[in-house]
């Protein structure tokens, strides 16, 4: 009998699942951001477009980062906040690139809200509650009623009411977020940071497996990732933890 080719017979272990993680392609190009999809794209479920980018370039962004990404799904950040008849316009302009998401500010109100999610049915419209980098102080300044986290419940629960399959809080609010609107709704918690990463201008920030273990489905990292000295490594590493 010959000796058996050592492995053989044995099926190839599967491909881990990506991370539930958006990467944000905050980046100064198409060239550098359609680098950073191709190295992370193995690893994270999602590329964010944000609006420096979607603005210098336009439908492409969209296409070339999904592409690069491997066809990971595509969360285009625009925050969106006018009037709900520009809204609309603004939702139906961007729905035939297909993003898995788009981003609405909660603050914009109800009427806002069901605008943008009848205008673009096939993609989550995502209502922002409130930024993470603003602290209670900001609140204030602002007139906006606190502490943070009651705000934010408030705003959610206004969002999907209106119509928002995904609401966007910090970290710190995941939790009570969850308990306000339930299963079925997409909670994205920006302000995600490594253990000793460096907070840069967010304020209200957890984990990455905190996140998650508080309620999140999304996680949006940016600079932990897109500022390593090699990003695939730094999303690979994130999603590694993320599957202890």
């Amino acid at each position: 009998m010959s000796a058996q080719t050592p492995g053989a017979g044995t099926a190839p272990a599967a491909p881990a699942a990506p991370a539930p993680v958006a990467v944000a392609l905050d980046a100064p190009d198409l060239g550098t951001a359609v680098a950073l999809a191709e190295a992370v794209g193995p690893h994270v479920s999602t590329l964010k477009v944000g609006l420096e980018l979607y603005l210098r370039e336009g439908a492409e962004a969209v296409r070339a980062v999904r592409e690069a990404g491997g066809g990971r799904e595509v969360f285009l950040d625009l925050k969106l906040h006018d009037i709900p008849n520009t809204v609309a316009g603004g939702a139906r302009s961007v729905a035939s690139l297909e993003p898995a998401y788009l981003t609405v500010h909660a603050l914009g109100g109800t009427a806002m809200i069901r605008a943008a999610a009848e205008a673009a049915p096939r993609t989550k419209i995502v209502a922002v509650t409130v930024l993470t980098s603003m602290a209670e102080e900001d609140l204030q300044a602002i007139g906006l009623a606190g502490p943070s986290i009651d705000a934010v419940r408030r705003l959610a629960a206004l969002s999907v009411a209106a119509g928002a399959r995904a609401i966007v809080c910090s970290p710190r609010e995941v939790a009570a977020v969850r308990a306000e609107v339930g299963a079925g709704i997409d909670l994205i918690t920006p302000g995600v940071r490594p253990a000793g990463a460096a907070l840069g201008d967010q304020t209200r920030v957890a984990t990455p497996e905190q996140a998650l273990a508080d309620g999140a489905d999304l996680l949006v990292v940016g600079r932990p990732i897109t500022a390593a000295a090699d990003p695939g490594r730094a999303a690979a590493e994130i999603a590694a933890a993320l599957r202890r």
